[in-house]
Protein backbone atom coordinates (compact mmCIF):
# COMPACT_ATOMS: atom_id res chain seq x y z
CA UNK A 1 0.00 0.00 0.00
CA UNK A 2 1.60 3.43 -0.94
CA UNK A 3 2.86 6.01 2.23
CA UNK A 4 1.86 9.24 1.81
CA UNK A 5 3.53 12.33 3.66
CA UNK A 6 1.83 15.01 5.13
CA UNK A 7 2.69 17.75 7.10
CA UNK A 8 0.33 19.64 9.62
CA UNK A 9 0.12 23.64 9.59
CA UNK A 10 -1.25 23.98 13.18
CA UNK A 11 2.19 22.17 14.74
CA UNK A 12 4.45 22.00 12.19
CA UNK A 13 4.73 18.01 12.55
CA UNK A 14 5.54 15.99 9.39
CA UNK A 15 3.91 12.62 9.45
CA UNK A 16 3.06 9.22 7.14
CA UNK A 17 0.07 7.86 6.22
CA UNK A 18 -0.57 4.30 4.54
CA UNK A 19 -3.97 4.09 2.31
CA UNK A 20 -5.07 3.15 -1.36
CA UNK A 21 -4.05 5.71 -3.89
CA UNK A 22 -8.03 5.72 -4.59
CA UNK A 23 -7.75 7.37 -0.66
CA UNK A 24 -4.55 9.37 -1.78
CA UNK A 25 -6.41 13.14 -2.32
CA UNK A 26 -8.85 12.80 1.38
CA UNK A 27 -7.43 14.46 3.92
CA UNK A 28 -5.53 13.15 7.14
CA UNK A 29 -5.17 14.37 10.84
CA UNK A 30 -2.09 15.13 12.33
CA UNK A 31 -1.12 12.57 15.26
CA UNK A 32 -1.43 15.99 17.36
CA UNK A 33 -4.92 15.64 16.53
CA UNK A 34 -4.92 18.91 14.24
CA UNK A 35 -6.80 18.96 11.08
CA UNK A 36 -5.47 21.55 8.97
CA UNK A 37 -2.68 19.40 6.85
CA UNK A 38 -1.22 19.48 3.92
CA UNK A 39 -0.14 16.37 1.78
CA UNK A 40 3.45 16.99 0.68
CA UNK A 41 4.97 15.87 -2.65
CA UNK A 42 7.36 13.25 -2.51
CA UNK A 43 10.12 12.38 -4.91
CA UNK A 44 10.84 9.51 -6.73
CA UNK A 45 14.01 8.64 -8.63
CA UNK A 46 13.52 5.89 -11.40
CA UNK A 47 16.52 4.53 -13.05
CA UNK A 48 16.64 1.65 -15.67
CA UNK A 49 18.91 -0.93 -16.24
CA UNK A 50 22.13 -0.22 -17.46
CA UNK A 51 23.73 -1.36 -20.61
CA UNK A 52 24.73 -0.36 -23.97
CA UNK A 53 22.21 2.60 -24.30
CA UNK A 54 24.82 4.43 -21.97
CA UNK A 55 23.02 3.94 -18.26
CA UNK A 56 24.80 2.95 -15.37
CA UNK A 57 26.19 -0.75 -15.77
CA UNK A 58 24.36 -3.37 -14.55
CA UNK A 59 25.78 -4.58 -11.08
CA UNK A 60 26.20 -8.44 -10.66
CA UNK A 61 23.99 -10.56 -8.96
CA UNK A 62 23.94 -11.31 -5.36
CA UNK A 63 25.14 -8.94 -2.49
CA UNK A 64 23.94 -9.08 1.18
CA UNK A 65 20.47 -8.79 0.30
CA UNK A 66 20.57 -11.72 -2.71
CA UNK A 67 19.31 -8.92 -4.98
CA UNK A 68 20.86 -6.99 -7.85
CA UNK A 69 20.73 -3.89 -6.09
CA UNK A 70 24.54 -3.93 -5.92
CA UNK A 71 25.18 -4.01 -1.71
Amino acid sequence: MPRYEFRCRACGDTFEVNRSMAAAGEPASCPQGHADTVKLLSAVAVTGRGGAAGGAPTPAAGGCCGGACGC
